[in-house]
């Protein structure tokens, strides 16, 4: 998959945008790496076939974002597809998060309100092609996808490439070169 010069761009320039005035929230930089992360990802040709579907980014658990995801997602695009925000409560059970929820979902940010249920979670998505991304501590070597890190003052992110791959999903050499941290082996709970 390759990424045009301006979405490199876009991606590697956002810890610049966390020193430019007004400094934006950390969950707004967040947001924008999850719209961003969409478009370095390949998934599988059953994922993508049905093309009058959006592009699903949801929030599992309590919504750290508020209206920035939706205000950073409004009006955008992702492989011609409109991308939208979904947000999927706690209390919803894992077995219906898995069957139902998160099977609409291209990226599912779990929020730090799920860290009891991580590894429930994780093992009930088994190998869907969902791009998992949090903030909680350790979540690539617990089994995520994308983990979100506070370098200083500036938001980065780690891989655990081994899950993505297991899960069909195609991570961009671009993608990978910016984040601090690949993971390239293991599985959950290791």
């Amino acid at each position: 998959m390759l990424a045009t010069p301006a979405v490199v761009a876009a991606l590697i320039a956002l810890p610049r945008l966390q020193a430019q005035h007004p400094k934006p929230t950390e969950y707004q930089v967040k947001a924008t790496y999850l719209y961003n992360f969409s478009r370095f990802v390949e998934w599988p040709s059953k994922v993508t076939q049905a093309q009058s579907d959006p592009f699903v980014i949801c929030v599992l658990g309590q919504d750290p974002f508020g209206p920035a995801l939706n205000a950073i997602l409004a009006d955008e695009t992702i492989a011609g597809k409109s991308v939208v925000a979904k947000r999927i409560p706690a209390a919803i059970p894992v077995a219906i998060l898995a069957s139902q929820d998160a099977a609409n979902c291209r990226v599912l940010f779990i929020s730090s309100s799920e860290d009891k249920r991580l590894k429930e979670i994780l093992t009930s998505l088994g190998t869907a092609s969902v791009l998992t991304v949090s903030d909680l501590p350790e979540f690539v070597r617990r089994g995520g996808m994308v983990q979100f890190v506070l370098e200083g003052n500036r938001v980065r992110f780690e891989v655990n490439l081994a899950t993505a791959e297991h899960a069909g999903l195609t991570l961009s050499s671009e993608l990978l070169k910016v984040a601090t941290n690949v993971r390239r082996t293991g599985q959950l709970g290791d």
